[in-house]
């Protein structure tokens, strides 16, 4: 699989190890940064890794803050990106299977590397189930591409 991941600056160490640790996995990885643990704004971050995903540049994408929220917010307004804060595996298959996610997020602060790899395997490893969900999903989409015409 072809995976984008990014970060900012607090988030960074734990972007550091998911990526290595997707490559190990014999993923590909395309990683939009940060670069260090110096200061920089999450959107541009999110927007990259959304924007590959959306585009079919990229499988899934994997994104790292502080909390995981503020960054799952700014993928979230790309069109066709279903980005979720997980904090545990049943969550991150959960994610996938009735949400059809494509956007993983986690929070440095509250998840370990250990957990946040596991959750990445379940993320990557689950299908979307589709049926009554899939519904659900289309009509998501149906609603953003109307807030992109207001």
């Amino acid at each position: 699989m072809k995976i984008s991941i990014g970060s900012d600056h607090a988030g960074f160490e734990l972007k550091q190890e998911l990526a290595e640790y997707l490559r190990s996995r014999g993923h590909e990885v395309a990683d939009y940064g940060a670069a260090s643990k110096d200061s920089v704004d999450y959107p541009l971050f999110a927007h990259a890794v959304a924007r590959d995903v959306a585009s079919g540049a990229a499988d899934r994408g994997v994104l790292v803050c502080w909390t995981g929220v503020g960054i799952s917010i700014a993928a979230n307004k790309v069109a066709g990106v279903r980005a979720g804060n997980c904090f545990n595996v049943e969550m991150a298959g959960l994610f996938r299977r009735h949400n059809d996610g494509n956007v993983i997020c986690f929070g440095q602060k509250f998840i370990a590397p250990a957990d946040a790899k596991a959750m990445l395997d379940a993320f990557l490893a689950t299908d979307f189930e589709g049926g009554r969900h899939a519904r659900r999903v289309g009509e998501i989409e149906d609603l953003a591409a109307c807030a992109c015409r207001l």
